[in-house]
């Protein structure tokens, strides 16, 4: 959060499954939509936040499998942890907050004595979190017996059930609203309250992001029956609460648009790369701008056009350089006209695009230095390449490509030097 000198324009806090992933969305479309938005748009003056029910186990396996952004703060273990950054560095004022009144050893010693709960992966047993598996027919009851027996031994604790299985014991200051609402604190005192905040969800464990004042929500289309009983019981009459009518990411995509918190046309959703403008210069849009072509190019989704051609030409220095992951200095000009060869090399492929943390510096007036990771997912294949391109202004001609350069991403599963172009 160093970056920003001002309040954040946007804060998005979302779930990861079944609201900003769709499981049913083998090609990840929702996902790879909301991606080029938040990076051409948001990523330089807002701040994107994570709040998942998983451990940071499963979060990590989560990332391996989808193409998900980089977030700047991680909410993990239904608003147990607080992470922050790449690294991941914890908060460690947030785990001072949750040891009030909490014992787990307490915790589980009651809980073992229902035969109806049955303990999930160890992976999912936290600090300040116990999670169990319990039939959706005698999920009511537990809960019930359950906080009575925690309240006799004296000890402050909430359970949440979702999912319709899912069933989590925490500190009853835990939870992510509460999370949430620590955050929004903690932004407050350093005078960096989000401009505006949206909680997006689908599930039980959400309901407590739409009852933090002051924070719009969005339900995606495709929420479960418990959160929408929650809004019907309690949030249906609150206007800043959406039921969207897109499943996951696209209803995200969709609630932006509908409380006018920014601009909310992704980039893939404009069909000609030369008709994609912005009003204002924004290099890290034309980083986004050219690897969304590149994506299309090879899937053959773009007429293999001489005028494409020409205009990347014209927008790149004449001694422009590109230095290859493997180290070796070509011209920029040479390589684009080396993608000539490469159109619709993908055609009917799985062969996916998109740049993570995008981050332009304007270095001295009309220059710009742009550090982004691009990715590419061929198949079961994700290789990364760090990128550093340098930007500059020329009177008439927009932004111009001046230089790129490349390495391997450490965590690229592979690095082929002969089969990455750029």
């Amino acid at each position: 959060m160093e970056r920003l000198t001002s309040p954040p324009r946007l804060m998005i806090v979302s779930d990861l499954d079944h609201t900003m992933v769709d499981h049913h969305d083998p090609d990840n479309l929702s996902l790879l939509r909301f991606n080029s938005l938040w990076e051409h748009a948001y990523r330089h003056d807002s701040l994107l936040v994570f709040s998942t029910g998983r451990s940071p186990t499963l979060y990590k396996e989560l990332r391996k499998e989808k193409p998900l952004l980089t977030p700047d703060i991680t909410i993990m273990s239904v608003g147990t942890e607080i992470t922050y950054g790449n690294s991941m560095v914890p908060d460690h004022g947030w785990v001072e907050t949750l040891n009030n009144k909490w014992d787990l050893g307490v915790v589980k010693e009651e809980a073992s004595k229902f035969s109806e709960l049955k303990l999930q992966a160890e992976t999912e047993q936290r600090p300040h979190k116990v999670s169990f598996y319990v039939d959706k027919s005698k999920a009511q009851e537990v809960t019930k017996e359950l906080s009575q027996r925690f309240l006799k031994r004296g000890l402050d604790v909430k359970i949440i059930y979702s999912g319709g299985m899912d069933l989590d014991i925490l500190p009853q200051g835990a939870g992510k609203g509460q999370a949430l609402a620590y955050l929004l604190k903690k932004l407050k005192t350093e005078g960096k309250l989000p401009v505006n905040t949206l909680a997006c969800g689908d599930s039980g464990n959400d309901a407590e992001l739409f009852s933090i004042p002051d924070v719009y929500g969005v339900m995606v289309s495709n929420a479960q029956e418990e959160l929408l009983k929650w809004h019907a019981e309690n949030a249906k009459d609150n206007p800043k609460v959406i039921h969207a009518k897109e499943r996951c990411a696209g209803g995200i995509i969709q609630a932006i648009g509908h409380f006018k918190l920014g601009p909310n046309l992704s980039p893939r959703d404009v069909s000609d790369f030369l008709e994609c403008k912005v009003e204002n210069v924004n290099p890290g849009h034309e980083v986004v701008k050219f690897f969304l072509f590149y994506e299309r190019w090879r899937r053959g989704e773009v007429e293999n056009s001489e005028a494409y051609i020409a205009s990347l030409k014209a927008s790149s220095h004449p001694s422009g350089v590109f230095v290859h992951p493997s180290g070796t200095e070509k011209s920029l000009r040479d390589t684009i006209d080396e993608l000539r060869k490469y159109h619709g090399d993908k055609q009917g492929k799985k062969f996916r695009v998109w740049a993570d943390q995008v981050l332009a510096t304007d270095t001295t007036p009309g220059t710009w230095i742009v550090k982004l990771d691009k990715w590419e997912q061929d198949g079961e294949e994700r290789r990364g390449c760090t990128t550093t391109v340098k930007f500059t202004a020329k009177e008439g001609e927009g932004l111009v490509w001046e230089h790129v350069q490349q390495t391997w991403s450490e965590e690229s599963k592979v690095k082929d030097n002969s089969s990455w172009i750029i």
